[in-house]
């Protein structure tokens, strides 16, 4: 008895699967019309899900100068996190809100003002309000010299000017002393950051296009914060196929600050 029922209940379940056989709609034939649908379908909502990715939460930028030396280097491929400062909302000039403002160090990419379209990644040394100015080298915030162990100088290069400094003109602190401006690399200010606008620097001080020859950063050109080096490897490497030859593992993790 025992027996007969054992092997009933295993007909009952044989019945039930043949059954949800039965009932399984049969896959669409290959390259048929609905088959092309369901593919067009799921590369759709793939792609949907990148251009929110990109859009709001992360982007990538590759090193390709040596501004940032010493602490990012050229060849370095970074992601950005773009909530901390809030996603511009494209073809608006509305921003999602981020849940940070820009912070004294803090290493940013933006949107460069003198080169439409370009991406650039400094250094935030100064913020709205900031009295800011440099003397044989040495970077004065609101009257004194902050701790800046990441910068580096090659006492071997010589100061310079540079017409593209005279923009800080409109920017002085007023002094009746001061004779004809004439800012270099090394001396210039003291200018008066204004509201909604940063000041940046590189970290290689004398080899970085800067704040200091085009200008402070609006905030809303700000798209995020350097947070992973996901690859790296030397582009000035005498080797063949630098991409996989000349890689350098080690610095793959988290972003340097």
């Amino acid at each position: 008895m025992a027996r007969s029922r054992k092997n009933k209940g295993r007909t009952g379940e044989a019945d039930e699967a043949a059954e949800g056989k039965r009932k399984r709609p049969p896959s669409p034939p290959a390259f048929s019309a609905e088959w092309f649908r369901d593919w067009a379908r799921t590369l759709l909502v793939a792609f949907l899900i990148f251009i929110f990715f990109r859009t709001f939460l992360l982007a990538t930028f590759v090193i390709t100068s040596g501004s940032m030396e010493g602490t990012l280097l050229v060849g370095d491929f970074l992601l950005v996190n773009k909530t901390s400062l809030g996603a511009p909302i494209p073809f608006t000039n509305a921003r999602v809100p981020g849940y940070a403002e820009p912070e004294y160090g803090d290493i940013i990419v933006f949107r460069a003002d003198h080169s439409p379209g370009l991406d650039i990644v400094k250094r935030t040394v100064g913020l709205p309000g900031d009295t800011l100015r440099m003397e044989r080298g040495v970077f004065y915030r609101n009257g004194v010299a902050p701790d800046e162990p990441y910068a580096r100088r090659n006492p071997r290069v010589l100061d310079e000017g540079d017409p593209r400094m005279q923009w800080q003109l409109a920017h002085l602190i007023p002094d009746p002393e001061r004779g004809e401006y004439e800012p270099t690399r090394e001396n210039w200010g003291p200018l008066v950051v204004p509201p909604e606008r940063y000041f940046m620097l590189g970290d290689n001080r004398d080899e970085s296009l800067d704040s200091r020859y085009w200008g402070f950063v609006e905030r809303g050109k700000m798209r995020g914060r350097p947070f992973f080096i996901y690859f790296s490897y030397d582009r000035d490497a005498l080797r063949p196929v630098k991409f996989l030859t000349a890689m350098r593992p080690g610095r793959i993790g988290p972003a340097p600050d």
